[in-house]
């Protein structure tokens, strides 16, 4: 079934490519697997980007969002065309940025890292001039949504005292709500960039894309458990990046970032946590080439060293660093004793108050 449903949509991007392009393919492979929305296109003479979603609104927002920021920068994929629900977009190159960092040595992981920051922030400064953050999406504006960033930390009880589930989430919830200041590419995880010939990292996947404070999308980089960079070097990295027109002064947006990259580490632990108990620990290596989720004890302890450091720059969240501390410990001991310990580390702590929604998507806005 899921072969002839891949075999279908193979079918529809080849017609769909011939007839936009008119010259004839010769061959469609899957970088990102084939349950994947996307699909490279070979033509004789170029290579393209095809991506198919099952939701039409989010492509035509991705495609109108291209060709905006395309008029200020081009370290996102050009916008080619767009065929009903496809999407013909170029192809920024074949170097992930999550595979990439990971072989290179300290000096020019640090160098990829400030890189990676610095796209982000032309990114949005070229939205910023293209004016698209009025006009995409506002995102995270509903309660529940705020509740819900809120009290994902109470997740870390079942690895520590739990000091982040009985904090008043009144101020917590009152600091996370921010009106649709700045354009935010959304879901700026390592895995949906990649590094070109010209050693430019440009960034893809804008189909959430929308407004909020603008902070958000570096969080989510320092935040995605595979990045292998501190969070003591991140922060320095984005001090030194900083772009006095986003709107905000630098010890606000830092204030504010330090806020959401430890909620942010928390919905990231919880979806490794369900992961890891349904599926078990998976290898680095396979978490980086699918860009899975990072269900690795050493990307555990790592996304919890992360939201430890950023939880304790942030008056409100310094409950949540401690708990992140505990928990840290806790998966580095699994590490340690080997991957067999999963079982019962994870097992004993689900006698505490299982993990809800918190983990994994409700945070991401369906990323």
């Amino acid at each position: 079934m899921v072969k002839a449903k891949h075999k279908a949509r193979i079918e529809r991007i080849v017609e769909s490519a011939q007839k936009t392009f008119g010259a004839p393919v010769r061959r469609i492979t899957a970088p990102g697997g084939e349950g994947r929305a996307s699909y490279r296109v070979h033509f004789d003479d170029q290579v393209m980007i095809a991506t198919l979603r099952p939701n039409f609104r989010r492509t035509h927002l991705e495609a109108f969002v291209l060709k905006g920021i395309g008029e200020h920068c081009d370290l996102q994929p050009k916008c080619l065309g767009v065929d009903d629900d496809i999407l013909f977009q170029s192809d920024v190159g074949g170097k992930r940025l999550n595979l990439y960092i990971s072989q290179v040595d300290a000096t020019e992981r640090r160098d990829l890292a400030a890189a990676s920051v610095v796209s982000i922030l032309r990114i949005q400064a070229a939205a910023r001039d293209a004016g698209l953050h009025n006009a995409v999406p506002h995102l995270g504006q509903n309660r529940a949504w705020i509740d819900n960033l809120a009290t994902g930390p109470d997740m870390l009880a079942q690895f520590s005292q739990g000091r982040a589930a009985a904090m008043d989430k009144t101020d917590l919830c009152a600091a996370l709500e921010y009106p649709g200041h700045s354009f935010v590419k959304w879901d700026c995880r390592s895995g949906n960039a990649a590094v070109g010939e010209d050693n430019q990292v440009r960034w893809f996947d804008f189909e959430y894309c929308g407004a909020r404070h603008g902070a958000e999308d570096l969080a989510w980089l320092i935040g995605d458990e595979a990045w292998p960079v501190s969070g003591q070097d991140m922060e320095a990295i984005v001090r030194d990046a900083f772009d006095p027109n986003c709107g905000h002064g630098l010890d606000d947006y830092m204030d504010y970032l330090a806020l959401y990259v430890s909620v942010h580490c928390a919905q990231r632990l919880g979806l490794i946590v369900k992961e890891a108990r349904k599926r078990g620990w998976l290898s680095k290596a396979k978490v980086r080439q699918y860009d899975d989720a990072g269900v690795h004890p050493e990307f555990a302890a790592h996304i919890c060293n992360v939201g430890a450091y950023f939880g304790a720059r942030n008056a409100l969240t310094k409950p949540i660093a401690r708990d992140f501390e505990e928990a840290g410990r806790l998966f580095t001991d699994i590490l340690r004793q080997g991957h067999l310990q999963v079982e019962t580390k994870l097992t004993q702590a689900d006698q505490d108050p299982p993990i809800g929604a918190s983990g994994g998507h409700s945070e991401e806005i369906g990323a």
